[in-house]
């Protein structure tokens, strides 16, 4: 697939998210020795490479000291030798400015981010998927106050779009992408599984069947513990039809997704996935998919290169998400950057950072390494990974997203961590869709 291609189907993913953004609607060591991958300029900040699509912020060489701070999620074991990289180089191209790196767990970033705004003690820059809720408290800065207009205009136009409320942006959009199922072709064969399931009753029969082959192999890795289980959850919502939102309140307890809850129970009580599903977390549960010992689980671009790495004889195949009248549609991804406003004189330096991280070759270290779409309109052009894409590509006209600019949104996604595992352990799946929803609702 050619680049310009690639760049065009980002753009219509970013017209789709656009379609689901607002409330109405539904929309994760380095070597501090190395050489800056650009010169450095007198802005202090990289010089742009070809194309690059922002200048830095800003002439930072002759301010005070100033350190500023970056809490992020693990997507990989990558994460942390990307991060560590460019701060490196943006520290070498701007002395005066330390960049000072945390790194949490999908499962405790949530808890993390909350314990600090309590204790004011937020960070200058967070990574996070939603971040209404922190612009309706006034804790943000916008985006057009501290990063460059060349910056924002190379995001794509919708994905701007959807980081706003009212009007105004207060995300940075980091990362795109879309679920899909992989299948190990070899457990199919076993199995005799023929084709993917499409349906959800068709996943019960095939998953119940590679369960039968015994030898702790599972037949559909389902994770609904507290790493990502509002991404599992939200597959089979969005399967029977549902969404998160009604047009203005998140709604979680609807008939949807009492359907889809049900089934999901019921995929447990039947043996088709692996122990202890409602505590099973994403990450080591897709690393005993790579071993071999799973026959589906639904997963993301970079679980491409994790196979690569880590077991690249296995057979595998992707295929689309099967739903429950079998028709398409995915969980799509969208997370973002955001710049806490804390009471202090770390707004250019924020800046600074921000433009630095999003020259194109900054940016594509991060998307590329990482194995995401990018949302830049330059990465998109430029990005390395179009080819190994095409699977994601093919399922992204049916993606829904979380309501992300809903402020309500943080509190359903929390309750959905941390409760909807307890019907994988004989809880009433009505019961526990009111409470969240009760929780939704107080605020």
């Amino acid at each position: 697939m050619r680049a310009s291609k690639f760049g065009a189907i980002v753009a219509g993913l970013s017209l789709v998210l656009a379609a689901c953004g607002s409330g109405t609607s539904e929309s994760s060591e380095s070597a501090p020795d190395e050489k800056p991958a650009t010169e450095e300029s007198s802005s202090g900040a990289s010089e742009a490479a070809e194309d690059e699509s922002s200048e830095p912020a800003g002439d930072e060489s002759s301010a005070e000291p100033v350190e500023i701070s970056l809490l992020v999620p693990t997507y990989s074991d990558n994460t942390k030798s990307i991060w560590e990289g460019l701060i490196a180089d943006f520290q070498e191209a701007n002395p005066n400015i330390t960049v000072k790196l945390e790194i949490q767990s999908w499962d405790n970033i949530n808890d993390v981010i909350r314990t600090k705004i309590q204790g004011n003690d937020a960070p200058d820059i967070l990574n996070v998927d939603a971040f209404a809720s922190f612009a309706a408290d006034g804790l943000l800065y916008p985006v057009e106050e501290i990063v460059s207009p060349e910056t924002i205009a190379d995001i794509q136009d919708s994905f701007a779009d959807n980081a706003s409320v009212d009007g105004v942006m207060y995300g940075l959009p980091l990362i795109a992408s879309a679920r899909t199922v992989f299948y190990n072709t070899d457990l199919f064969e076993q199995a005799g599984v023929t084709a993917p399931p499409k349906t959800w009753d068709e996943l019960l029969e095939a998953a119940k069947a590679i369960s039968a082959l015994g030898g702790d192999i599972y037949g559909y890795g389902m994770p609904l513990g507290n790493e990502e289980a509002q991404a599992e959850t939200s597959v089979w919502v969005f399967g029977a039809g549902g969404v998160w939102t009604d047009g203005t309140k998140v709604t979680v307890d609807t008939p949807e997704a009492l359907e889809a809850a049900q089934f999901m129970a019921r995929m447990v009580g039947e043996g088709a996935t692996q122990p202890d599903a409602g505590a099973t977390d994403r990450t080591p549960l897709m690393n005993v998919f790579i071993q071999g010992k799973i026959g589906m689980m639904v997963g993301l671009p970079p679980v491409i290169g994790q196979i690569a790495e880590r077991n690249p004889d296995l057979n595998y195949g992707m295929a689309p998400i099967a739903t429950k009248d079998g028709s398409a549609v995915t969980l799509g991804v969208a997370d973002h950057l955001m710049a806490f406003n804390n009471g202090t004189d770390k707004g250019e330096a924020i800046g600074a950072f921000l433009d630095f991280f999003y020259t194109t070759e900054n940016y594509l270290k991060f998307a590329d390494g990482e194995g995401f779409l990018p949302t830049t309109k330059s990465g998109a052009e430029a990005t390395a990974n179009a080819e190994k894409f095409a699977a994601f590509l093919e399922v992204l006209p049916g993606a829904r997203f979380y309501p992300s600019t809903n402020a309500q949104w943080p509190i359903a996604q929390a309750g959905l961590q941390n409760q909807i595992g307890r019907i994988a352990q004989g809880d009433d799946p009505a019961a526990v869709l009111a409470e969240i929803q009760e929780r939704v609702d107080a605020g």
